[in-house]
């Protein structure tokens, strides 16, 4: 029913959550995920004032960025494997909701699951004034979306 799932990941516990979801669909019949990531181009800015106080230009944070997120999403591609799970891994810059609706289409995916809300108060607080990616992945994307508390 679900063969190929999208999980955006922003490496929150809500995200975490929704792993245990993948699991369960695992047994229904999914059989490969692909791990999404989006740097959020409205946050380079503050990336780079931190990453520049260690000396690293644009370029060099960059690299260090993605190299962070490599890790992480290697970490979730070892659990994943671990349930009997083939995995695709995707890092992207832009827009979240944006990129992850467009990454389901492009990987044409079943379904999408995700965590209801991303890290910290900060972050709830803009999604707020700007609009939830979750909202907006639920409202422009054509393929279900799994929402996990």
């Amino acid at each position: 029913m679900f063969r190929k799932i999208l999980y955006p990941t922003d490496f929150s516990e809500n995200a975490e959550k929704a792993l245990e979801y993948i699991k369960k669909l695992k047994e229904a019949g999914t059989e490969e995920v692909v791990i999404l990531h989006v740097i959020d181009t409205a946050y380079l800015e503050a990336y780079e004032d931190v990453y520049s106080l260690e000396g690293m230009n644009t370029e060099q944070m960059m690299k260090k960025l993605k190299e962070e997120m490599e890790k992480k999403m290697g970490e979730i591609e070892e659990k994943l494997h671990s349930y009997g799970l083939k995995t695709k891994t995707s890092i992207r810059m832009g827009k979240p909701y944006e990129e992850i609706v467009k990454a389901a289409a492009e990987e044409k995916v079943s379904i999408i699951v995700l965590g209801s809300t991303g890290k910290g108060a900060i972050s709830e607080a803009i999604e707020r004034l700007l609009g939830s990616t979750v909202e907006n992945v639920v409202a422009h994307a054509k393929t279900p979306v799994l929402v996990v508390r």
